[in-house]
Formats: structure tokens, C-alpha cells, sequence
């Protein structure tokens, strides 16, 4: 009799417990949806305001002498390039530009098109933007820019998408459905999840802070569209 005293009492304490790691559960769950929902609303309202960040998508050479020339005529608005060319190579095209170096910062950490939001989304966050034009090639779309209104819409920041022509050339970046498919759903996923947490990249640094001494002994790689053969020289 009293075995199964305890074995009752046991079985009503495991289905008190169960019922309380539920209610946590759907709480959380809602919580975290709410504050999305929150941050696609606010989104939707910076739909019309100025853009106040440029954020340049990593992989072609072309999509950072688009924003350095572009740099020249908006001097005021930050930029991030996220895992660009070389840091070499987009310093020296923004010098030959004329474009200024103290407004744009290199995030170095992502290693795909999902990295690029993943890592840059905590500094745009960290500077209050509220608008950004997301920049990569015509041929990176529609993956791209479909993610990144999953990705910067659920954080509360409104998006402009420009893919601009790639003259000659491919960029590093190959679209295919099943590809386009897993980083979409994979962008929904972290949509939810980054209600609660944004790593942060610790691999930022200002552009006039590029230091090319280091890398002039490192060596270092340029795409030939950009017209730079070494450091300081340019064709």
C-alpha cells in the first residue's frame, strides 16, 4: 500500500512540474512573438523615414566602389561593410573615390549572407537606426533581400533593398532554390531566437583605422574589377 502512496505521489509531482515547465514554455512563446510583432509594427512605421545606415552585403568588389562613390554624396550616413573585400582594398577605393574613412566600419565575423545580418544587426541596433539600404548585387536577389526583411524587420528596422548590376563578372554569391530555401528558413528561425539574444561581432573596425603596414606584410588579395595591384597603387 504504501509503494503505491509513493508511486502515486510521485506521478502527481512529475505532472505538477510538467504543467508548470508548460505555462513557462507558452509564456516565453508568447513573450518573444509579441516583441516581434512589436518590432515588425515599428518596422512598418519607419517604412518613410530617411535613410540612416547603409549596410553593404560582402562578395563582389563592386558593391563597395557603389557605396564609396555613394559615401562621397551621403558623407553623414554610417556605413557597414559586412566581411568584405580585403580591408586594404576597400580603404584604397574609398581614398580613390575621395569618400570619407571615419563613417564606415568593416565587420569582419560572417562567413555567408546570413552572417552578414546576424552580425550587423547589433551594431545598426546599437546606433538607433531606423532605416537602412541593404546593398548587394542584382544577381545575390531575391535571397537577399528577402532575408534581410525577415531579419532586420523582426529587430524593428525599416529596409530599402539595391541590387546593383554587376558589369562583368560573378560574384561570389550563387543563388539556387534549395540554397534560397534553408537561408530563408533559417533567417525565420533567427527572427524568433534574436528577440532574446545578439551576439556581437568583436572583429569591427573603422575604415581610417585599416592598418596597412599589417597588412602590407600579410599580403593581401584584390578582385581585378577594383583596379588595385598593391598597397597604395592604383591602375
Amino acid at each position: 500500500m504504501s509503494k503505491r502512496i509513493g508511486v502515486k505521489k510521485n506521478n502527481s509531482s512529475l505532472k505538477r512540474w510538467l504543467k508548470i515547465v508548460s505555462f513557462l514554455f507558452v509564456g516565453i512563446l508568447t513573450i518573444i512573438s509579441l516583441r516581434g510583432m512589436y518590432h515588425i509594427f515599428n518596422a512598418l512605421n519607419n517604412l518613410n523615414h530617411p535613410i540612416d545606415a547603409y549596410l553593404v552585403l560582402g562578395g563582389s568588389i563592386t558593391r563597395e566602389i557603389y557605396i564609396a562613390q555613394i559615401a562621397t554624396i551621403n558623407p553623414h550616413i554610417p556605413i557597414i561593410i559586412s566581411k568584405g573585400s580585403d580591408d586594404p582594398c576597400i580603404f584604397f577605393i574609398f581614398q580613390r573615390e575621395g569618400a570619407t574613412l571615419d563613417n564606415t566600419w568593416l565587420e569582419t565575423c560572417a562567413d555567408s549572407t546570413f552572417g552578414n545580418f546576424f552580425f550587423s544587426i547589433p551594431i545598426l541596433k546599437s546606433w538607433g537606426v531606423k532605416k537602412v539600404e541593404m546593398i548587394t548585387s542584382d544577381t545575390h536577389l531575391p535571397r537577399a533581400g528577402i532575408m534581410a526583411k525577415i531579419s532586420l524587420m523582426a529587430q524593428g528596422i525599416a529596409v530599402d533593398v539595391n541590387g546593383i548590376p554587376e558589369v562583368d563578372g560573378i560574384p561570389g554569391n550563387h543563388e539556387n532554390d534549395l540554397k534560397t530555401t534553408l537561408d530563408i528558413t533559417r533567417s525565420f528561425l533567427w527572427a524568433w531566437v534574436g528577440q532574446l539574444i545578439n551576439p556581437p561581432c568583436n572583429k569591427v573596425i573603422k575604415l581610417s583605422e585599416v592598418n596597412l603596414n599589417a597588412w602590407q606584410k600579410k599580403g593581401f588579395s584584390c578582385e581585378s574589377r577594383g583596379k588595385i595591384i598593391g598597397v597604395g597603387e592604383l591602375r
